[in-house]
């Protein structure tokens, strides 16, 4: 086989001989031609996005290999999830108005086509997994918002959680509002404050602000 990136030429020397003997030898260079060679593969230098990226993220920059040291190559994208991409130049970006949710899909599947300037090409599959990252708590929640009056400071007001797409965190609280004063939080319980008494004569309801942290 000849390969011109491997070598250009090859030297041979030929002897003619006839029926009697008689011989001469010439020297000829063999020149071998530089046709297009086929990219055989396409590379990604990343496969991951963080969850919550916005539409145009970067996801990573492609090459492709090829023995024709100095071809160009465009790409172009397909596969079951070509939709939640594109490609600007040599980049995969995440598509305008894509977003990634790690809860949701963890991994996304493309095929990039690579074709050089002859027009021949090779593809590629890729998986992009999804970098789970933190979530904020969307919500905080009381199981119970009344008390009665007359009650002793400690008394349970109610159970407090948080929602949070997160299922694994865990969350701690603080107490902040016009009547933060007369309550307390003990883990994720709201309680009367030890010093604190209600009575409806004279007042029938407090405000107060729970904050939720992951």
């Amino acid at each position: 086989s000849v390969d011109f990136e491997s070598k250009t030429s090859y030297a041979v020397t030929v002897t003619a001989s006839d029926v009697v003997g008689e011989s001469v030898s010439d020297d000829f260079t063999i020149s071998i031609n530089d046709v297009n060679d086929t990219p055989t593969a396409v590379d990604l230098d990343a496969s991951d996005i963080d969850e919550n990226s916005q539409g145009g993220a970067v996801v990573g920059t492609l090459s492709a290999t090829d023995q024709d040291s100095g071809d160009s190559h465009s790409y172009t994208l397909s596969g079951a999830d070509a939709d939640q991409f594109e490609i600007v130049g040599d980049q995969l970006k995440l598509a305008s108005g894509a977003s990634v949710d790690f809860e949701t899909k963890t991994s996304y599947a493309v095929t990039v086509t690579a074709s050089d300037a002859g027009s021949e090409s090779v593809s590629n599959n890729f998986t992009i997994s999804v970098n789970d990252v933190n979530d904020s708590p969307t919500a905080v929640d009381l199981d119970a918002s009344d008390i009665d009056e007359n009650s002793l400071g400690g008394a349970v007001v109610g159970t407090l959680s948080a929602t949070d797409q997160d299922s694994g965190d865990s969350h701690s609280y603080t107490l902040s509002g016009t009547d933060a004063d007369q309550f307390e939080i003990d883990g994720d319980q709201l309680k009367l404050a030890s010093n604190a008494s209600v009575d409806f004569e004279s007042k029938t309801s407090y405000a107060v602000t729970v904050t939720a942290s992951d």
